[in-house]
């Protein structure tokens, strides 16, 4: 058994190091990936996965950390995955694991990690959609992933997550930026966070304005359709969090019954293989230009003897 396929058995096997390894791996891009998740992918699709997800200051960590004692009360293994904006130097995460989860060191049914954005705009990675299976082969019931912030996240947290949960703040113009955002279309489940401050109730009223506006505008079938709740929380003091992860449990369920569950995981591999054509793509064009070729191409456009779509055209049939 080579080195490889002898560490994915040792993660398989609940060796910790094993899978930090393998993570680092899959975030580096290493030479052996294709062999890993090789090894990885048939041990995956039990795990849920969940994505938390609002604007910075929301207190999607502190939610998080209480959703996650939530589930292991239940018996259930918890991964979270922390998304933190990249270092522009070295791509890798700057605010490292979140400092409001260290309560859970030492539970072995528990696991943090947090992955850089790799200059996606604040978008996920490649590497964070391959690290959720690993998590779900490495046998973690519910995967909790994290974004930095709202922006490119939203769409691709959609990608990622069976269900997504949409934090908010009961501040002033509030549901505005819901709007603004897109926030209304991707919600699977509402938290207004920090529900003491005044205007809690108000922001709960918008939102559920909205929703059932949104609702009446849209053919749908009754009884095959989900109306997101919104739920008021305080999750610095554990107020409303076994409800939230009710309301999450429920969604879960109306996936399987609905048997969009299995649409959700279509169009998760499908994008899975697309960014892998892409990569191995943007691999080789680099490649290409590092060639007597490829700089005899760039001379030609620089000197406009040939335009970009002449030099794409030339690559292409190379």
């Amino acid at each position: 058994m080579g080195k490889t396929m002898q560490l994915v058995k040792d993660m398989l096997s609940g060796q910790r190091l094993a899978l930090a390894r393998v993570i680092s791996k899959i975030e580096n891009r290493d030479p052996d990936l294709s062999e890993l998740m090789a090894g990885i992918y048939p041990k995956t699709g039990r795990a849920q996965i969940w994505g938390i997800t609002g604007p910075p200051g929301a207190g999607k960590s502190t939610l998080a950390d209480r959703i996650t004692h939530c589930l292991r009360k239940e018996g259930k293994k918890v991964a979270v995955v922390a998304i933190d904006p990249s270092s522009p130097f070295s791509g890798g995460a700057i605010l490292g694991d979140r400092i409001r989860m260290q309560s859970h060191t030492g539970d072995r049914g528990v696991y943090i990690r947090s992955l850089g954005t790799r200059g996606r705009h604040g978008g996920l990675s490649h590497a964070t959609k391959e690290v959720v299976l690993a998590l779900d082969a490495a046998g973690f019931d519910r995967i909790l992933v994290e974004t930095a912030g709202v922006g490119q996240t939203e769409l691709d947290i959609l990608k990622l997550a069976q269900s997504i949960l949409v934090v908010l703040v009961p501040e002033s113009g509030d549901s505005i930026q819901v709007m603004k955002a897109g926030l209304m279309e991707i919600a699977d489940v509402f938290a207004v966070n920090k529900s003491d401050r005044p205007e809690a109730d108000s922001l709960v009223r918008e939102l559920a304005t909205m929703l059932q506006l949104g609702v009446s505008l849209q053919p749908h079938d009754s009884e095959k359709s989900w109306l997101a709740p919104v739920l008021k929380t305080q999750g610095n003091k554990n107020l409303g969090v076994e409800e939230l992860v009710a309301e999450i449990e429920k969604h879960q369920e109306y996936l399987t019954q609905t048997g969009k569950r299995d649409l959700k995981v279509r169009d998760f591999l499908m994008n899975e293989v697309s960014d892998i054509l892409v990569e191995r793509l943007n691999r080789s064009l680099k490649g290409a230009f590092n060639t007597s070729s490829g700089a005899e191409l760039l001379d030609q456009l620089v000197s406009r003897k040939i335009d970009p779509y002449q030099a794409a055209d030339i690559i292409s049939k190379v």
